[in-house]
C-alpha cells in the first residue's frame, strides 16, 4: 500500500479549546499506535506543546513530525501562513477541525463536530457566527471526506449543507482509560477540596463558560433545588470563560438568601481545570449534570460514566444517542425539568446505582483507537476521490 503523507492541522492543542482540543490530542496518539508506515506531519501553533510532541514522536512515533505555524490570530494563521506551508511543501491529505485554508491546494477531510452555530446563532458572538456559517460550509462543500462524531451530526449536516451521504462519516469520540471508577491517590477527595474550596458534596458542571453550555439555567434550577428541597450540596462549575461569560457570573452572583438562593461559596468556578485534574472531579462528585442546549457528541458526559459518576443530562441534541439508557434525561430549556432530574438522582439510591453500572458499560463503547482506524480510512478515501 502507497505511504501516504498526511498533514493535521492541531493548533487546538495547547489552546485550552476543551472538546476540539481533546479530540484531536487522542486522534493523533491513537494514529501514532495503529499506523506506522505513513508519514505525518502535526501543524502546531502552542511553542510549549510544539516541544512536548517533538519529544513524544522522538520516542513513540518517528513516522510523526512538528512544523509550528504560529502566527498572531487564528485570521492570520488558517487562511493565510498554513497554505502557504502547504503549498511550499504538500502533503497528500490536510485533515483540518470545522475550517480549511481557502483555495486549500491538497484534498481535505474536515471534522465537524456540531452544527450549533447554524441552529443557536444567538449562543455566539455575531462575528463568531458569521464567520463559522461562512467557512464551515464551503469547507464542507469542498472537503473529499467529513468525519463527524455521532448519527445525530450525520444527519444535521446531510439535511442541513445537502451533502452527498456517501460523503460524511460517523467516527466516534472515545474515552481515555484514566477515566475509571478507581481513584489514583487514598486523599483523592481531600486533595479536591484543598484546591478547588469544596466543603463537601457537590454537582459538578463541565464544558466552556458560553450560552450554549446553558450554565446560566442550570444555576437558577440549583437555587430552586437548595429553596425547595433544601439540598445543600455545592455546584462546582470547570471551564474557562468563553463569549458572553459575564452573564452566567453575573447570574451566580445575583444569588443570595433573600432568593431563597445559594449562599457564599455555595458555587465555585474552577476556570479552566487541567487534565490530570478531571478524573478525580468526576469520581468525587455526587453527578455529572450537562444541560448543553445543542452538542454534537458531548464528552464530559461518557468521561463522567467512565468514572462511575451517575449522569443528569439534556435530552436535546446527540445527548440522547450519546448516553442511551445510561443518563436521566431532563429538558435544558425547563428549569424545573433539570432541578427534578437532579433532585431524583440524589434521592433515589437505585436510580444512582443503576446509572452508575449502566455509565460504565455505555463508556466502553468510545474508543478513541476505533476513532483513529475509521479516520485512517478516511484519509485514504479523500486521496483517490475528488473534492465535491
Amino acid at each position: 500500500m502507497e505511504t501516504l503523507r498526511i498533514g493535521i492541522d492541531a493548533h487546538a492543542i495547547g489552546a485550552k479549546q476543551g472538546g476540539n482540543e481533546t479530540y484531536i490530542r487522542n486522534l493523533i496518539i491513537a494514529l501514532a499506535g495503529i499506523d506506522q508506515q505513513n508519514l505525518y506531519r502535526i501543524y502546531l501553533a502552542n511553542r510549549q506543546a510544539g516541544k512536548w510532541w517533538r519529544d513524544w514522536f522522538a520516542v513513540n512515533a518517528p513516522n510523526f513530525e512538528v512544523r509550528m505555524i504560529p502566527p498572531p490570530t487564528p485570521l492570520v494563521r488558517a487562511p493565510l501562513a498554513l497554505a502557504i506551508e502547504l503549498r511550499r511543501d504538500p502533503v497528500d491529505v490536510l485533515h483540518v477541525q470545522y475550517t480549511a485554508p481557502p483555495f486549500c491546494p491538497v484534498p481535505v477531510v474536515v471534522t465537524i463536530h456540531d452544527l450549533a452555530f447554524e441552529h443557536y446563532p444567538e449562543t455566539f458572538t455575531r462575528r463568531g457566527s458569521w464567520q463559522l456559517r461562512l467557512t464551515v460550509r464551503r469547507t464542507a462543500k469542498l472537503a473529499a471526506r467529513i468525519a463527524t462524531v455521532s448519527n445525530f451530526s450525520r444527519e444535521d449536516l446531510l439535511q442541513t449543507y445537502g451533502l452527498p451521504p456517501e460523503k460524511v462519516v460517523v467516527t466516534w469520540n472515545g474515552v481515555e482509560e484514566r477515566f475509571s471508577p478507581q481513584a489514583k491517590m487514598p486523599n483523592e477527595a481531600e486533595s479536591l477540596r484543598r484546591r478547588f474550596g469544596i466543603e463537601g458534596p457537590y454537582l459538578l458542571a463541565l464544558g466552556s463558560l458560553q450560552p450554549r453550555k446553558n450554565i446560566e439555567r442550570l444555576i437558577r434550577a440549583f437555587r430552586r433545588l437548595r429553596h425547595e428541597a433544601g439540598i445543600r450540596a455545592q455546584l462546582v462549575i470547570v471551564g474557562r470563560d468563553l463569549w458572553l461569560a459575564g452573564a452566567i457570573h453575573e447570574q451566580a452572583r445575583g444569588q443570595g438568601s433573600d432568593q431563597g438562593g445559594a449562599q457564599r461559596g455555595d458555587i465555585i468556578f474552577t476556570g479552566y481545570a487541567e487534565d490530570d485534574d478531571l478524573p478525580a472531579l468526576y469520581r468525587q462528585a455526587s453527578l455529572l449534570v450537562y444541560p448543553s442546549i445543542f452538542e454534537g457528541f458531548g464528552l464530559p458526559p461518557v468521561e463522567a460514566m467512565a468514572c462511575g459518576t451517575p449522569v443528569v443530562a439534556s435530552n436535546a441534541g446527540s445527548l440522547p444517542e450519546i448516553c442511551g439508557e445510561a443518563a436521566r434525561l431532563v429538558n435544558p430549556l425547563d428549569e424545573e425539568s433539570i432541578s427534578a432530574g437532579i433532585l431524583e438522582v440524589l434521592v433515589d439510591e437505585s436510580l444512582r446505582a443503576r446509572l452508575r453500572a449502566a455509565g460504565i458499560k455505555q463508556a466502553r463503547r468510545y474508543d478513541w483507537r476505533m476513532t483513529a482506524i475509521k479516520t485512517l480510512e478516511l484519509y485514504r478515501e479523500a486521496c483517490t476521490s475528488k473534492p465535491r
